[in-house]
């Protein structure tokens, strides 16, 4: 249950961003709250730390040693990721001249990221750039396409998706 204050502290941050007031009906993205519990799910592709809750970590460990077996390597580029971690990102784009629409069209507005839930996950794969579209021609997305709903991962951004997030194929969330 998300309370009026977390509610009211997002619109704060919307009206700063100048994020328009209906955002959550035109993008169709619910407002997330933050977990009540992340645990440590070991460093990404970066060497930061990554966290996300008990059962994703669970799934997520179960999924990289199935695809290890099928000689598929999975690896974590992102997880849990605050609001005011997602604010930062919009900030630091909006500081290197973007411009919102620009913004919202590849992340989404702080408040509605799934990976304030600590249940979505960026994933890589060695010799394949991270976070962009060709993921999709990598033997772990064809994997992970044929095998991630196994594990309770199903693709948050497909093509032309009601969002209206760009395509992507590195975005996979934990829904049990």
């Amino acid at each position: 249950m998300i309370d009026s204050r977390y509610q009211s502290r997002i619109a704060a941050i919307h009206e700063a961003l100048q994020i328009p007031a209906d955002y959550a009906l035109q993008t169709v993205l619910p407002l997330y709250g933050e977990p009540q519990e992340l645990v440590d799910a070991g460093c990404d592709c970066f060497g930061r730390e990554q966290r996300m809750t008990p059962a994703t970590h669970a799934a997520w460990q179960a999924m990289q040693a199935a695809a290890r077996a099928d000689a598929v390597e999975l690896q974590l580029v992102s997880a849990y990721r605050s609001v005011d971690y997602q604010v930062q990102i919009f900030r630091r784009k909006l500081d290197a001249g973007q411009t919102l629409p620009q913004i919202l069209q590849v992340n989404a507005a702080p408040g509605h990221s799934e990976h304030h839930t600590g249940r979505a996950i960026d994933i890589g794969t060695p010799g394949s750039p991270v976070l962009e579209e060709c993921f999709e021609q990598s033997a772990a997305f064809d994997w992970l396409r044929r095998h991630a709903g196994e594990f309770g991962f199903f693709l948050s951004f497909p093509r032309d998706n009601p969002a209206g997030i760009s395509y992507e194929p590195w975005h996979w969330c934990y829904r049990g």
